[in-house]
């Protein structure tokens, strides 16, 4: 009920006895059935006119309210103009380094009569106190995203079995702008969990810095207080985007407030308007949510003439990383074993990665972490990426990193044909001539490799002169036996047309051929 104004009347007798008698505020409002408040009140804003009792005896009523209830309609216009500011202070409080402080002092710099600071603060926390903005104005701009599921699931009929599925619904807000995405997902699973986030990532055009889910499994591995245990491939994803994972704390209510609140608005704004209608795909229900999630952000907040779009446009929009060229590379993780070749094997392609060698003798049936997707194979050891390879699906076969093998191993893998016949050219042509024979004599160029290393290495004993000599004598004689050439130098029969030379002449090539001193 109302509260019935006071008379003029009674006014005038305020002023008259509080100016003509020694009366106390008490002792005039007992005798005038008034609050002592009010009497101090009324003379406080008479004596804030500057005039005398005497002044206003022939004063009209409405010219004496006026002057009594002035410095009250002062103090509501001053109100008024403030309050008009709000919405401002909103926005410019997710800038980061912005304060109630400094806000005040621009206020003031344009209402030198405003408000000081004390009731600044006050008018505007009891006006954010009652507004839905309040849940959003203590988090920067960028900063934070909340996720989680909505607890109640909405449903569509699928067409082939004519069954009723039902669906998880997704929810995801950014901290500051209240900017909300929701969509279907038909379970809770890692790869549906990971796909969500960043389809909300998308529609928002941005990542923000960190992500805050509550502890499903998907999420968190093992959920803890002080130290959760993050889902590896959920971090990957977001290490991808550029953020962190930020668990909501365990029995922290304020941790899962933002996106509380957010589900409670999806139910009343999404689930309801859709309560009654059919719908025969996943894909019709998203289409149908996302249509009135976009009447949910553009509509204003309560007492609030700003929308979350308009709010995200202009408060949080550029602190957003901006998102990469593609979209993230579903990862998968398996544990394997390092073989005694070093290889881990990938089973889906019976393809085989190679790691760093002394793995393998760390310790019995040593386990590294596979990381793989359609493109890179990276695997870690004791949580440190120890190889990459690009993904091969060839199945059984090799990728090795030469840097992982054994000093033994490694000058084996850099043989190579056109090593070979390089190194050869460099001795001369002669030698290059028996090199090239000697790689084709052999269906694999491999099996010849040892018999070219032969060769070759004989230069660096008996100099490249004499090694290029007696490969020409065994171009003429149509040899490329390791064994002839090596006995040609050793008897010094290099030179050209030297009798003992005709005995090569007639011996068939073969490595087995027992040399003079075997039977000496």
């Amino acid at each position: 009920m109302a509260r019935k104004r006071i008379g003029m009347k009674k006014i005038r007798e305020v002023i008259r006895l509080k100016s003509t008698t020694e009366m106390s505020d008490r002792q005039i409002a007992r005798a005038l059935n008034m609050s002592h408040p009010v009497v101090a009140k009324y003379w406080q804003d008479f004596n804030s006119s500057g005039l005398l009792f005497e002044q206003i005896e022939r004063m009209a009523d409405s010219e004496l309210l006026r002057m009594v209830e002035k410095p009250r309609i002062e103090k509501c216009n001053k109100y008024q103009q403030l309050i008009q500011y709000f919405s401002y202070f909103v926005i410019e409080l997710q800038r980061t380094g912005v304060t109630l402080h400094l806000l005040w002092q621009e206020y003031k710099q344009k209402h030198p009569e405003g408000f000081q600071y004390s009731q600044f603060c006050y008018h505007f926390l009891m006006w954010r106190k009652s507004s839905e903005v309040r849940m959003h104005i203590n988090h920067k701009a960028g900063d934070k995203m909340f996720v989680d599921y909505a607890g109640d699931k909405l449903t569509y009929i699928d067409r082939k079995s004519g069954k009723e599925k039902q669906v998880e619904v997704f929810v995801a807000i950014l901290g500051a702008s209240g900017l909300t995405y929701a969509e279907g997902s038909i379970s809770q699973e890692k790869e549906e969990w990971i796909r969500s986030n960043e389809r909300a990532f998308w529609h928002f055009g941005g990542a923000s810095n960190a992500i805050v889910p509550d502890n499903l499994k998907s999420a968190v591995s093992r959920a803890d207080r002080y130290e959760p245990e993050i889902n590896p491939d959920f971090a990957e994803f977001a290490e991808y985007y550029g953020a962190v994972i930020i668990p909501a704390r365990v029995r922290e209510a304020r941790d899962k407030a933002l996106v509380e609140n957010a589900v409670r608005l999806i139910y009343q704004r999404i689930y309801a308007p859709l309560r009654n209608r059919t719908f025969y795909s996943l894909q019709e229900l998203n289409e149908a949510i996302w249509g009135l999630l976009e009447e949910h952000n553009n509509k204003a907040f309560q007492r609030l003439k700003i929308s979350r779009r308009e709010l995200f446009e202009k408060a949080e929009q550029k602190a957003l990383k901006p998102l990469p060229a593609e979209r993230y590379p579903m990862k998968t993780t398996i544990w394997r074993n390092v073989q005694f070749n070093y290889h881990v094997e990938l089973r889906e392609d019976l393809h085989y990665y190679s790691v760093p060698h002394y793995l393998y003798r760390k310790k019995p049936k040593t386990k590294v972490r596979m990381v793989y997707d359609d493109r890179i194979v990276a695997l870690y050891y004791d949580n440190v990426r120890i190889a990459q390879h690009k993904r091969d699906r060839t199945p059984n076969c090799y990728s090795t990193n030469p840097d992982h093998m054994p000093e033994n191993h490694r000058a084996y893998a850099e043989w190579s044909p056109r090593r070979f016949q390089k190194w050869a050219g460099s001795i001369g042509g002669e030698v290059a001539q028996v090199i090239e024979k000697v790689l084709k004599s052999r269906k694999h160029p491999e099996q010849a490799f040892k018999v070219c290393m032969g060769i070759l290495s004989m230069a660096k004993k008996y100099g490249d002169e004499r090694l290029n000599k007696a490969c020409r004598q065994a171009n003429q004689f149509g040899t490329s036996s390791f064994k002839r050439i090596e006995s040609m130098i050793k008897l010094g029969l290099e030179e050209e047309k030297h009798p003992e030379l005709e005995l090569f002449s007639t011996i068939p090539d073969h490595e087995n051929i027992r040399g003079s001193k075997y039977y000496n």
